[in-house]
């Protein structure tokens, strides 16, 4: 007999998501502070991370102060992922929303709209709201390695009508959805290797950024919207969808790319200044360098 190995998780995540808000909350910074002691990789990863963004900004007891912050809230995105499961019907305890007019302006244009996401707040939470209360979206992911856990994951992400594009040869299908004027969801603040990418200003370097938002945005027409969420110190999360952005158009393509990809990395650069522990700081953001050789296998 088989037997399907997401519905025994799935019973899991049904019981932990009646867990209380405040209980969730205190067992975050637990389970935080014990992941802040003992992952050592992902620590150096951060204090590397923050010396590069933020240099003398930060001396080394408030970069501390701040890592153990980052991994709280990790701590915290991870354990909430229950409550994704009863969203549906628990939205506007957990999430509060405005913006969603430059939403609605952007779409009546008729070339489809461009949603700039990040790994900011609790990004997956935000998704899933935002089809509930404002309207269901694509979103370009990467798959999970295991097959089973990518179709837990992705079983909840459509639950309230989004659609799940895997990101490899994505591009034909964001522009077949951006044709039929929808929307779709791009996240474009994770480190790409070269040849996917420009070399553009985050923070205080130069980061190999994802150009694929740019290139949609201006061989389409799409306007590109800005979108994020922040955890409030009331533990509820702010959903704010930002105005279109006015894109560069100079006419010389490789430019307005570059430029369109700063711009929107300065755009994030502002979120997380403001909410620094709510970013993605585990992630090694500058890996990628210029002029480095071309990977084995693409020869």
């Amino acid at each position: 007999m088989n037997i399907n190995p997401v519905l025994p998780i799935n019973r899991l995540l049904d019981a932990l998501a009646r867990m209380d808000r405040g209980i969730c909350a205190r067992l975050a910074d637990i389970a935080g502070d014990l992941w802040h002691r003992l992952d050592r990789r992902h620590g150096r990863i951060v204090h590397s991370n923050l010396r590069r963004a933020f240099g003398d900004e930060l001396n080394d007891s408030e970069r501390e102060k701040l890592c153990r912050a980052v991994f709280r809230n990790l701590a915290r995105v991870i354990l909430e992922f229950p409550f994704l499961r009863v969203l549906d019907r628990r939205v506007d305890e957990f999430m509060c929303f405005e913006g969603y007019e430059h939403v609605v302006q952007a779409r009546a244009k008729g070339k489809g709209v461009l949603i700039m996401a990040s790994h900011f707040g609790n990004w997956e939470m935000m998704s899933l709201g935002c089809s509930y209360r404002c309207t269901p979206f694509s979103v370009v992911v990467r798959p999970l390695d295991n097959r089973v856990l990518d179709e837990l994951v992705n079983d909840i992400r459509s639950a309230g009508g989004n659609r799940i594009v895997p990101k490899k040869g994505s591009i034909r299908e964001v522009l077949r959805i951006l044709r039929r004027g929808e929307l779709v969801a791009l996240l474009v603040d994770q480190n790409v290797d070269w040849y996917d990418g420009v070399f553009v200003p985050f923070f205080r370097d130069i980061a190999c950024t994802n150009k694929a938002l740019a290139v949609l945005a201006l061989r389409t027409g799409a306007p590109v919207v800005p979108i994020h969420n922040f955890r409030r110190p009331d533990g509820k999360y702010q959903v704010v969808i930002e105005p279109e952005l006015e894109l560069i158009r100079t006419g010389d393509t490789t430019s307005d790319i570059e430029e369109n990809t700063a711009l929107f990395n300065r755009v994030i650069e502002g979120y997380v200044r403001r909410y620094p522990e709510q970013w993605f700081w585990v992630h090694q953001r500058w890996k990628t360098r210029p002029w480095q050789p071309w990977p084995k296998g693409r020869e």
